[in-house]
């Protein structure tokens, strides 16, 4: 694997291709779980992530997983199945797998589907709200080239981490982040970092980092805004003309509502950050054309759409919102695509066709939904009744990574009567599945793919054959739908090239559309890749909103930025009333749980994969210490409890326990601890919920909670632990030992 010639800043993590797709972990064949062949559906308690595995025939496989859908369709009801295939596929326009998956489902009747994101479920519940919709969040930011020219200071809650950066939906072409913040560094700009950690804003770069304790954002923008109001520097001009409710958040920033004032000094109290700092922050945002960047792992927090929400009212009190340079941004440092222009078209995809059945449920809350089914939980106004699900497909994707709780997971995994994955390796997932099919990876298939922002289309041609058995999704699903009379609503009567073509072409015409030329598709497939001559090169977040609110009316009830929202307030949540607000975290430094649990601990991203894809690849299995995931401790915390670097300790709070590998880090504050996502699920006796998991994944301590009745989000930075060295020897890790199935009779 080596990069493309024309990425200024290309990352490692593809090194791990290279010894995995072939590798020993591949599914070579279709699987079934020895205690389902057996007893059929339904057997599965206690079982799943335990019981060995049978080797099928493809016929006997797809023969099985038909008469299962059939079974719960008719039993009860489409609304019993569903689809997974949350997250982050393998690329590709046409063989994108949640697609698939979906269109394979709709085709069939429909299926229970989820909404949001892990990523930034917050946001977009919150943006729309404020803003009338998500730009600003993962498309139309200001651009780096505005903000590189006409920004004076940049003030980043989250930082902005350049290990994120390495990835983005889709794939890229040129990783670009690192060449923007040179050049901005290198006109002048000022970066403030506020983060609880320095490191998030990468060290190469002049940088004031200012510490904050993890969850307490929201304290530190209400300080800023008090000292604002208090100095008369906020742009009275801008609230009026351009939002609603500035006298309710200024009445409470104040204390007239509540008889609490949010200065500096109440801030520093709960944040940690000194108050002096906060006042000459605050003085410099107000004479400096200013932008606000909000990291996505900012809103990862209980009552994570409150930083969102007072990130946006600080920029209006600031007055610089829709100038270039000025006014804010969310993600700019969680991937490569953040604060690139638009193409002024979208990328076609394969259609998913219509759901007849909902509504979705939040994304977070599937365990709640295995184990509650009839509950009903708020979420964004409405009232959402979980369904009594049987059968859960899932195409791409891992919740063993991306959910909290594990151990709570585990136990609602154990639920349904059938589970069906597709899958290219054994992991955590396929280990706790009844049928497992074997995908091919995109190395094995035809496709093409382009980033999202990307102007580089590339035409990903197959390079090996599939490994073992492997099928594409879209075959299993053709054989799935023949077998179910639907193959031709399905397919449509077309193979793969056509669909490629088709899809290419569609792009082709909605890019013309937008003066934007491609080549025909056996020109663009002979070549190998296409570069578009893009139409918009700079663009600022809400320019023409600015310039003419009345002309240009915002997406809201108002038409304008809604600092305080009467929908909101409408909705009578006691934990997101009508404006921004400090709610005291579920977890953090400051509560009485830390007493018990001192540590905050934060999962970030990890810079060695891409979430937990290729954990068993060469650039992550480097990165272990004594072969579990590393977790960074602060020099004076890692003293009191006797802990080294490369010592293994076991991390634990009420919820679990896992192993991981120290690494103490002179640069951390005491009380935090850093331990990434990623590590593959690896506990150590997987029958028993609540075992100690040995390889260093931290969603078995982080809280499987919503972070609002408004939002339902993931909170996994809102986890406090404690941690011990491990004394004696620690137990072997299991996760990167395939299973040994036997083959059918």
């Amino acid at each position: 694997m080596e990069p493309w010639e024309g990425d200024p800043d290309p990352s490692p993590i593809g090194r791990s291709l290279v010894g995995t797709v072939q590798g020993p972990l591949r599914i070579a064949r279709p699987a079934v779980r020895e205690g389902w062949l057996r007893d059929g559906p339904g057997s599965a308690r206690g079982k799943r992530g335990a019981e060995g595995y049978v080797e099928v025939s493809w016929d006997r496989a797809l023969d099985l997983v038909a008469g299962e859908l059939e079974r719960v369709q008719s039993t009860h009801g489409n609304r019993a199945i569903y689809g997974g295939s949350y997250g982050w596929a393998s690329a590709g326009r046409f063989h994108h797998a949640q697609s698939q998956l979906h269109r394979f489902l709709n085709t069939i009747g429909g299926y229970t589907a989820s909404t949001q994101t892990y990523s930034w479920a917050a946001g977009e519940i919150i943006l729309p709200r404020v803003l009338g919709g998500t730009d600003g969040l993962i498309g139309g930011h200001s651009t780096w080239d505005t903000i590189v020219e006409h920004t004076e200071l940049i003030v980043a809650f989250g930082g902005l981490p350049l290990r994120n950066t390495q990835v983005q939906a889709g794939g890229l072409g040129r990783h670009h982040v690192r060449g923007r913040l040179q050049d901005a560094v290198g006109n002048g700009v000022r970066f403030v970092s506020i983060s609880p950690v320095d490191d998030d804003f990468p060290v190469e770069f002049a940088c004031e980092r200012l510490w904050l304790r993890p969850n307490t954002d929201v304290a530190v923008m209400l300080a800023l805004a008090h000292t604002l109001i208090e100095r008369k520097l906020a742009d009275l001009d801008f609230l009026e003309t351009h939002c609603v409710g500035y006298e309710a958040l200024r009445d409470y920033v104040t204390g007239v509502s509540d008889g609490t004032p949010k200065t500096p000094e109440w801030a520093q109290a709960i944040a940690g950050l000194d108050a002096k700092a906060i006042r000459d922050l605050a003085e410099a945002m107000a004479s400096s054309r200013t932008m606000i960047m909000t990291n996505w792992a900012v809103q990862r927090g209980d009552h994570g759409e409150q930083p969102y929400w007072m990130a946006i009212a600080l920029a209006a009190m600031l007055g610089g919102i829709g100038l270039p340079g000025q006014g804010f941004g969310f993600g700019y440092g969680a991937s490569n695509g953040g604060g690139r222009p638009d193409l002024g078209f979208k990328w076609a995809t394969f259609p998913q066709g219509t759901n007849p059945l909902g509504p979705p449920i939040p994304v977070a809350r599937i365990t709640d939904m295995l184990l509650k089914p009839g509950a009903t939980i708020d979420f964004d106004g409405t009232r959402v009744t979980y369904p009594d699900v049987r059968l859960v497909y899932w195409a791409g994707g891992n919740p063993f990574h991306h959910h909290q709780d594990l151990n709570r997971f585990v136990d609602a995994w154990q639920r349904p009567e059938t589970i069906v994955v597709h899958e290219h390796f054994w992991n955590p997932l396929a280990r706790h599945a009844d049928v497992v099919f074997p995908a091919a990876t995109f190395l094995e298939r035809d496709d093409f793919s382009v980033a999202a922002r990307e102007s580089l289309v590339v035409a990903m041609k197959r390079v090996i054959e599939p490994v073992g058995e492997a099928r594409t999704d879209f075959d299993i699903f053709v054989e799935l739908a023949r077998r179910m009379g639907c193959d031709r609503a399905f397919d449509e009567g077309m193979g793969p090239m056509p669909w490629i073509e088709r899809i290419y072409e569609s792009s082709r015409t909605a890019a013309a559309s937008a003066g934007v030329a491609l080549p025909p598709f056996q020109e663009f497939w002979h070549a190998g890749r296409a570069e578009l001559d893009r139409k918009i090169r700079s663009s600022t977040l809400l320019r023409d909103f600015r310039v003419d609110p009345e002309k240009n009316p915002l997406r809201t009830p108002s038409g304008r930025i809604e600092l305080y929202s009467e929908t909101i307030a409408s909705f009578g949540y006691a934990d997101c009333i009508g404006h921004p607000k400090w709610y005291e975290p579920l977890e953090w430094l400051g509560s009485p749980k830390a007493a018990r649990h001192p540590l905050h601990l934060l999962s970030c991203q990890p810079a060695s994969k891409l979430h937990s894809q290729y954990d068993h690849g060469t650039v992550s299995l480097d990165e272990k210490v004594a072969g579990r995931a590393p977790i960074r401790i602060s020099a004076p915390d890692a003293k009191e409890r006797g802990v080294r670097s490369g010592d293994v300790v076991r991390v634990f709070n009420e919820r679990g326990a896992c192993l991981a590998g120290a690494v103490v880090d002179t640069t951390l504050r005491r009380g935090i601890v850093v331990l990434a996502t990623g590590a593959w699920y690896d506990p150590m006796n997987p029958t028993q919920i609540g075992s100690l998991e040995k390889h260093g994944n931290p969603n078995v301590l982080t809280p499987d909670r919503g972070g609002s009745s408004l939002t339902q989000a993931p909170i996994p930075n809102s986890a406090l632990v404690e941690i011990e060295r491990l004394v004696g020897e620690p137990p072997p890790l299991t996760v990167f030992c395939p299973p040994v199935p036997v083959i059918e009779d």
